[in-house]
């Protein structure tokens, strides 16, 4: 049984010089990483921007964006798929490690004795949506299981991501560059 979800579709809309709308591209995201180590694991880059308010007419820059976090005064929406997570610890923080080295070396992935391998801090509030399947947010102190509809708002605080539903997951994540001050 193939348990891979299928790609997303990015569908891009713009106002042609007459001012109508029209459907500008319609087709796979052109940035998508996966991390050998972590089969299944899929980011999908969608869309970012640069600067808030963002510029309607900026040029398409995913391909280019590397790490976790969005520019300064800007966001990306990305959507994860996650595979079920591995049942041994030593299996799941090799995967976590690759991911961290691979794809988020901005990440604050610090760790302490006890967290989940995945643990990081960005300096951001994220939005993210539950889109398929179910994942456990890991905080310091607690935990809760999401589900497909669920919302969880993310204010710069310790977290990881489990999947350990033993089914695929995808979840969408709207990160917007934050500060503490």
């Amino acid at each position: 049984m193939n348990t891979e979800l299928a790609p997303i579709r990015r569908v891009v809309t713009e106002n042609a010089a007459n001012g109508k709308s029209y459907i500008v591209e319609d087709g796979p995201t052109p940035a998508v990483r996966t991390v050998p180590e972590r089969p299944g694991y899929r980011v999908s880059n969608i869309w970012i921007t640069k600067e808030s308010p963002a510029r309607i007419l900026s040029p398409d820059a995913i391909a280019a964006h590397q790490g976790i976090l969005p520019p300064k005064n800007g966001n990306i929406l990305r959507i994860i798929d996650y595979p079920p997570e591995p049942q041994d610890p030593i299996e799941l923080k090799r995967q976590q490690d690759a991911t961290f080295s691979n794809l988020y070396q901005d990440a604050g992935h610090d760790l302490k004795p006890g967290d989940h391998p995945g643990m990081h801090i960005t300096e951001t509030v994220d939005y993210a949506l539950i889109i398929f399947g179910e994942l456990t947010a890991i905080l310091d102190n607690e935990e809760t299981i999401l589900k497909a509809g669920d919302v969880l708002i993310q204010r710069g605080t310790n977290h990881a991501w489990a999947n350990r539903s033993g089914k695929p997951a995808r979840i969408a994540f709207i990160l917007i560059d934050g500060t503490n001050s």
